[in-house]
């Protein structure tokens, strides 16, 4: 693993002197992060600040009102950072995860009403049976220690090989939980069958409990907390408060990444329709629509492997305002979506090579961060005057 994070250093050195060269900037800051650079997108200049160097596998992000930044890394820690640095710490208390393949500690996010409540809530795989599933959990924070952990969601049957977890929280502006759950990957038909979690958004209380106007709460043998269905891996989500409503990207197989306004009880099509193909290069389906499955607002042919995703609210970023933000794995980028209302307008690609792009994340004042994959960064997208 030291090895590793060596690597992952000389990557992002390496990325960011070549970059910091084109920009006429030093390579290095004197405590070895690698130095801002300015990238000129379509429509404004923002300077790239690098705050971390060291992640391995990092998934989600959360800040808390005293201003500490949460950050979970997939094997099961959660590293603390204050006013853009590392502090050194990480919280104990932290639940034991199986991490195997995309398994692990995924996301990590607050209850909206954490200054009065405290909870903090947290997704991630655990062992059961012969397999792993998914487990929706909150818990308190005292310092850098979680304690009073609950289990108030976990997702079944189990299933092994640790693939396609899906994994974000979201919540909206009644304080409902969103969740996603992916696939399981080896057997997609998982997705279009109600009887089970997997390939499923789902909408749950605060506490676990389950809402009474879900959409197949009264239909016999679906399970109550979906709240949509025919979703392949859906490992990025966002609320948007302005407009109430719920978006999602979500792995397609070789192609066919989509981007999906997600609204109660409707199919979203894997594996029925899709516009990938097999790993394999073999058709997967010859249909990309049918009568009573959603179609995606956007798609990307060849996969940019979409990940997490944030939606940009914050006046720092006058010109990207309304856009969505979209991290890309095996594109090693940052997808930004145009949209007028719910029609896709265009997009532009960010940061080509900075790394895979777990997630993006817009910060309580209003800054945007992404971490990576590979390289191991925390980046900071800082406005420049036009």
């Amino acid at each position: 693993m030291k090895n590793l994070k060596n690597l992952s250093f000389i990557l992002a050195g390496s990325l960011a002197i070549c970059l910091a060269s084109c920009s006429g900037k030093e390579g290095q800051n004197t405590d070895n992060t690698p130095s801002p650079f300015a990238t000129v997108t379509e429509k404004m200049t923002v300077k790239v600040d690098t705050l971390y160097t060291q992640f391995e596998s990092p998934w989600g992000m959360t800040w808390l009102p005293d201003g500490r930044m949460l950050v979970v890394e997939r094997k099961g820690e959660i590293l603390v950072f204050k006013d853009d640095k590392f502090t050194g710490e990480k919280l104990t208390g932290v639940p034991e995860v199986h991490e195997i393949n995309q398994a692990g500690l995924l996301d990590i996010t607050i209850h909206p009403n954490y200054a009065s409540n405290g909870w903090i809530y947290l997704a991630y795989a655990r062992p059961e049976g012969e397999g792993d599933v998914l487990v929706i959990s909150r818990a308190k924070l005292d310092g850098t220690n979680l304690h009073s952990l609950e289990e108030i969601f976990v997702c079944g049957p189990e299933w092994k090989g640790g693939r396609h977890f899906g994994s974000r929280i979201v919540f909206d502006n009644a304080g409902y939980l969103f969740f996603s759950n992916g696939d399981k990957g080896s057997r997609p038909t998982n997705a279009q069958e109600l009887d089970n979690d997997h390939g499923k958004i789902h909408r749950i209380k605060d506490d676990g409990s389950i809402p009474e106007d879900n959409p197949f709460v009264n239909t016999p043998g679906a399970n109550p907390s979906i709240w949509t269905y025919g979703n392949r891996n859906p490992q990025g989500m966002i609320y948007d408060k302005t407009n109430d409503r719920l978006w999602a990207v979500e792995h397609g197989p070789k192609g066919g990444d989509e981007l999906n306004l997600i609204e109660k009880g409707k199919n979203y099509g894997w594996p029925v329709i899709s516009y990938g193909i097999n790993y394999d290069s073999t058709i997967l389906t010859e249909l990309t629509e049918k009568e009573g499955m959603e179609q995606p607002v956007t798609y990307w042919v060849p996969s940019i492997a979409t990940c997490g995703m944030t939606l940009v609210t914050s006046d720092k970023y006058p010109a990207w305002k309304g856009n969505i933000l979209v991290a890309g794995l095996a594109g090693q980028q940052i997808a930004r979506v145009e949209l007028d209302g719910t029609k896709y307008m265009g997009e532009e690609t960010l940061l080509k090579d900075i790394g895979r792009v777990r997630q993006v994340s817009q910060s309580p004042d209003g800054y945007i961060y992404a971490i990576t994959e590979a390289t191991g960064l925390m980046i900071k997208l800082i406005p420049q005057g036009n």
